[in-house]
């Protein structure tokens, strides 16, 4: 368990919770304050995926889905999914992650358009795991496809739905993305980023307390907060869900922020397991410090400077 949170928890029913008090009040007031203090928001949500052939993955998310390349670190490509949410392309030999480990993660495509999509990667020959289903009456009709290295891809819209009522207005605020590298009709307007566990309950709290963000959507076995304007984080059971919970998992949930000293000031407060006690820099363009949560999925903070290469990212999060 990769988590100070918990291991502090623990520690506080063992010896009793006076043990565990700050020395004074005043040290205690200046914890609790710190705290509460909130950094810059997240600018937009990320995930980095690891590939064995980061090329051939970058031409099926270029050529068959349409995305723009956001920046190109060579190792790595940055794609633009919807108006603020990112998926990084690795090449696996230069990553935090081996292509070998688990893909226990899945990235929710949201879109009115399913149809079109569907239509549109049956002729492009992707392979899927389950068909288009649209029924009247349901919280959300999708299909999931598979990417060239068995990454899944849920192409997903979210109905007027009771289980809805606090995440339409905001999908209905959105203007989709478009591009000219695919069919006019295929817009994206959001993504959730599903990550996998055998317990809920503690994973909620954590993801509460890190983004100050209540609980969007609850169906139950998979849970939804909201992390950038148009990036959502998803929660789920994993004896329910798509994947299994695994210990080690091949992706980095990625924020893009202005603010990395100050999210690390916060992460450290709520006693988040850090890689390194400093912000390192990747590529001498990206301020970045990871994390892990409660389960161990690696969390990664960057802030991309203005810096040759960034261009295009620098304009789409501004």
């Amino acid at each position: 368990m990769k988590n100070g949170i918990a291991r502090t928890l623990m520690l506080c029913t063992i010896i009793g919770a006076s043990a565990c008090a700050p020395a004074n009040e005043s040290e205690g007031e200046a914890m609790t304050e710190s705290m509460q203090v909130l950094p810059s928001p997240i600018d937009a949500l990320n995930a980095f995926y690891y590939y064995e052939d980061v090329e051939a993955a970058w031409a099926f998310y270029r050529d068959v889905l349409g995305l723009e390349t956001a920046a190109d670190y060579g190792f790595a490509k940055i794609m633009h999914v919807a108006p603020r949410s990112f998926l990084t392309l690795v090449d696996a030999e230069q990553g935090m992650h081996s292509s070998d480990e688990p893909k226990s993660v899945a990235l929710a495509i949201v879109t009115r358009d399913l149809e079109a999509w569907f239509a549109h990667l049956q002729a492009n020959s992707v392979p899927l795991r389950s068909e288009l289903t649209m029924r009247e009456g349901s919280a959300h009709d999708g299909f999931v496809a598979i990417d060239p290295e068995g990454y899944l891809l849920e192409f997903e819209w979210f109905n007027e739905h009771e289980e809805n009522v606090d995440l339409s207005p905001q999908l209905d605020a959105i203007e989709p993305v478009f591009t000219d590298q695919r069919p006019a009709q295929l817009g994206i307007s959001a993504t959730v980023l599903w990550l996998y566990y055998d317990e809920l309950a503690p994973n909620e709290r954590f993801y509460e307390e890190l983004l100050n963000e209540s609980l969007l959507v609850d169906q139950g076995w998979a849970k939804v907060y909201r992390a950038s304007p148009t990036g959502y984080i998803g929660l789920v059971d994993g004896a329910r869900g798509m994947h299994s919970s695994t210990e080690e998992n091949a992706v980095t949930v990625s924020f893009l922020t202005r603010d990395v000293r100050g999210w690390m000031e916060r992460a450290r407060a709520l006693g988040v397991e850090l890689r390194s006690d400093s912000i390192g820099m990747e590529s001498d363009r990206v301020e970045t410090f990871v994390g892990y949560d409660p389960t161990g999925y690696f969390l990664e903070w960057d802030h991309f400077l203005d810096r040759e290469g960034n261009e295009r990212i620098l304009e789409i999060i501004r």
